[in-house]
């Protein structure tokens, strides 16, 4: 499903030393796993997650989505790849503070090729499976942050997704909050089989997936 392959990323800058973020790291991720990447701040979780969705391009490597190399793809084809086939939930929700919460999960099909018709049908069954059936037109100021991050859960399969990549999901979460949003992406995974990869600093969570991964230094250093 998502294969890298010897990949590296570095960051430089005029006048500044270049940062590798990531180093020569491989590691294929099979269709259904779900997979927990941990490391302290700086160990290049993020940059990792950044380079297996195609929003930045490896310094050296490969990086390929169900077999195609996403650097060949021209900008627009690997913009439709994203949105039609990776669900995106980070750590912050990012909703539209205008728009109704229906209206920020039905947001990532306005970008979409295909139009469907019962759209709005589909965003209130997935709030529903997220529970907030009742919160369809409250707008993102009245949620708590809990209630937030489910609307981006809720947002993150619209599109109908076969991967969801998940930034640090829930550290800006309460211990109770997170409890259940893990639990949240637990059972979408097992109920839809979807691939996940998820990173995080906290550790513990590695209980919530199939498949545990540790970096440090840019590497990988346990699970590859």
């Amino acid at each position: 499903m998502i294969e890298l392959r010897n990949v590296t990323k570095v960051y430089a800058a005029p006048n500044q030393a270049a940062v590798t973020a990531v180093r020569e790291v491989s590691l294929a991720v099979a269709r259904g796993q779900f997979v927990v990447i941990t490391g302290r701040s700086g160990s290049g979780k993020t940059t990792l997650l950044n380079l297996a969705a195609g929003l930045t391009d490896p310094t050296s490597g490969e990086v390929l989505l169900q077999g195609a190399n996403l650097r060949a793809l021209p900008d627009r084809q690997r913009s439709l790849w994203r949105n039609e086939k990776i669900g995106f939930i980070f750590q912050f929700p990012s909703l539209l503070p205008s728009l109704s919460v229906l209206e920020n999960v039905v947001l990532p099909t306005v970008f979409g090729r295909q139009r469907d018709n019962h759209i709005y049908e589909r965003a209130t069954e997935l709030l529903q499976e997220v529970g907030l059936g009742e919160k369809l037109m409250a707008f993102p100021r009245q949620l708590s942050a809990g209630q937030q991050q489910r609307v981006v859960v809720a947002r993150s399969l619209i599109n109908r997704p076969e991967i969801l990549l998940a930034d640090e999901p829930t550290s800006d979460l309460d211990e109770q909050t997170e409890v259940e949003i893990m639990s949240l992406l637990k059972a979408i995974h097992g109920a839809r089989g979807i691939t996940v990869m998820m990173v995080t600093h906290t550790r513990e969570l590695v209980r919530y997936g199939t498949r545990a991964i540790e970096m440090a230094n840019g590497a990988i250093v346990a699970g590859g």
